[in-house]
């Protein structure tokens, strides 16, 4: 399997240690093709790479994937176009958020979980995401 994770990576770094937390159980599944997410510092795989670069490198990826997981805690615009991208090809999506974080979840997330198994918002504890990732993925 072909798993696309997504997280802030612009919009704030906060979460890349539990980032990389989730794309390491990610791995269990198959391959993660965007492991550069929890990576603490970017600079060595995104450096010498322009912009249009980099959309076109993750959009390939995102053509290749069966599945997208996004941790969406974190506002972040890239993840959102990422997950607009994916509904319209078609992939399957699981969204994860953090209720206590204190922020709120995007509208246009949370109302697209309309119970279909192809995108999935959960929110959740750190502990619970071996459980979900299970749920989602088998």
């Amino acid at each position: 399997m072909k798993i696309y994770f997504a997280g802030s990576i612009r919009g704030g770094r906060q979460d890349a240690e539990l980032y990389l937390r989730i794309i390491d159980k990610l791995q269990s599944y198959g391959t993660v093709l965007t492991e550069h997410v929890g990576a603490k510092t970017l600079e060595d795989c995104e450096k010498n790479l322009s912009e249009k670069e980099i959309h076109d490198r993750d959009m390939a990826w995102l053509q290749d994937c069966d599945v997208l997981v996004a941790e969406v805690t974190q506002p972040s615009l890239g993840v959102g176009y990422e997950i607009g991208r994916a509904i319209t090809l078609n992939k399957r999506i699981l969204c994860l958020f953090r209720p206590d974080s204190g922020k709120s979840l995007s509208a246009m997330i949370a109302g697209a979980d309309t119970g279909s198994p192809m995108f999935v918002v959960k929110n959740y504890k750190e502990e619970e995401v071996a459980s979900i990732l299970s749920n989602f993925l088998n």
